[in-house]
């Protein structure tokens, strides 16, 4: 019977434990997210062509396209969306319905909290300084972070996102710098302290942002090592927001561009915000 009683204690002691665990993620989670939202300026200037005069014509053609002229530069976005999140691999996607939010400030950070709705559900936040996932909403089954190799993979993320939900973020000033790749297509390079990203933006005819493509360091590989590798993200679907342009679907995986790409990341995008925007 003691046995028993022991075995009951600890049993209870491990859930109170990853609930409280869990609690302390999440308000991990609502303070980052604050403090981004926090970065909304509560005077933006407003978007006129002469701010990208001197970029090269694809990226001219992006902000035409992305940014109504009048319209308040925003950096900040909250993102809700719907779609598909892959448990699996290429060969076997397991593709999981997901639900998740998502606050973007890039160059400062991000938040994207997640849940899947099929199969073992999944929940749990990424952002600039952690990646945390728990299964039945309390066993961890990843918990990484706090190294250079997870802030540099955070970073090339944010910086890609940034392309796709956040165009004011990227308009040319410090830390900001464009240059020409080809017709169709420029680069952003994004640098904050330590941290550098540059990301190749492709715009079709009317600057739509239909292709962002970038080096990723990552160890989503068979090595699980961290190294450079090809990422890259499809926009489609784009719907005017309070007067910026913006892609409502958006596919993205890694190895993009070769034979080996899996998207795992099937999003459409059902609210996008500006916090602490004002009419």
């Amino acid at each position: 019977m003691k046995f028993i009683i022991a075995l009951a204690l600890l049993f209870l002691f491990a859930i109170l434990a990853l609930v409280a665990l869990r609690v302390w993620d999440q308000r991990a989670d609502r303070a980052e997210w604050q403090r981004l939202a926090a970065l909304q300026p509560e005077a933006p200037p407003r978007f006129s062509h002469d701010l990208v005069a001197d970029l090269p014509e694809p990226a001219r053609r992006y902000f035409s396209f992305m940014i109504e002229p009048g319209t308040p530069l925003l950096p900040v976005a909250e993102i809700d969306m719907s779609g598909q999140f892959s448990l699996g691999t290429k060969d076997n996607p397991a593709y999981q319905p997901m639900e998740a939010r998502q606050i973007l400030a890039a160059p400062e950070g991000f938040v994207w909290a997640m849940r899947t709705r099929g199969g073992m559900p999944v929940s749990g936040s990424d952002s600039g300084s952690w990646t945390r996932f728990r299964i039945f909403g309390l066993i961890p089954v990843a918990r990484l972070g706090g190294d250079p190799d997870h802030s540099r993979s955070a970073f090339g993320r944010y910086v890609a996102e940034a392309a796709i939900w956040t165009p004011a973020a990227l308009l040319p000033g410090p830390g900001v710098i464009w240059s020409a790749v080809g017709d169709d297509t420029a680069r952003v390079t994004v640098r904050q302290g330590e941290l550098s990203q540059a990301v190749d933006v492709t715009v079709d005819s009317e600057g739509r942002p239909v292709i962002a493509s970038f080096q990723r360091w990552s160890n989503a590989n068979p090595d699980k090592v961290h190294r450079l590798q090809p990422f890259g993200a499809l926009m489609s679907d784009f719907r005017e927001v309070d007067g910026y342009h913006l892609p409502f679907r958006v596919e993205a995986g890694n190895m993009f561009g070769t034979d080996d790409y899996f998207p795992f990341f099937l999003a459409d995008v059902t609210e996008i915000r500006f916090p602490g925007a004002t009419p």
